[in-house]
């Protein structure tokens, strides 16, 4: 069963610091409730090819994997995979801009989980949705309280 989850947030916020501050994988454990670390395996700037290893707790397991990031265009999309583990996954962020001071961004996941994994597809999926709104809300409420 494919896990597929799509959430939005709309931040008062320019278009240029919304994606800046949310495509920075250093900055990632501060908005993202589950990531506990992100540590760079190649060199920085980041840039397509570029791989992060981050370290995340999910249903009550630790989960330890390395996104490569496969598309970057600046200030509007940036998409990451990985392919290890029982849940390989990608995920898209998107950011529109509403006016000069208000962005949408979209988080999406999507994957295809594997082995024992695959029972719990549903589940992870509802959780995932869950994580990801409070993840869009802590990004919303860090960025405009800068």
């Amino acid at each position: 069963m494919r896990v597929d989850v799509s959430t939005e947030v709309i931040i008062n916020k320019a278009i240029d610091m919304v994606s800046d501050y949310a495509s920075n994988p250093d900055y990632a454990p501060e908005w993202y409730i589950n990531i506990k670390s992100a540590v760079w395996k190649t060199p920085k700037p980041l840039a397509v090819g570029s791989q992060v290893a981050f370290v995340a707790h999910f249903l009550g397991r630790k989960l330890a994997y390395t996104y490569e990031f496969i598309e970057l265009i600046h200030r509007q999309k940036l998409v990451m995979r990985t392919t290890e583990g029982p849940f390989p996954m990608q995920t898209t962020y998107t950011w529109t801009a509403i006016d000069d001071k208000t962005t949408k961004m979209t988080l999406h996941n999507q994957g295809n989980p594997t082995g024992f994994s695959k029972i719990f597809a549903p589940l992870m999926a509802m959780k995932m949705e869950k994580a990801n709104t409070q993840d869009l809300n802590n990004l919303k409420k860090i960025l405009e309280n800068t």
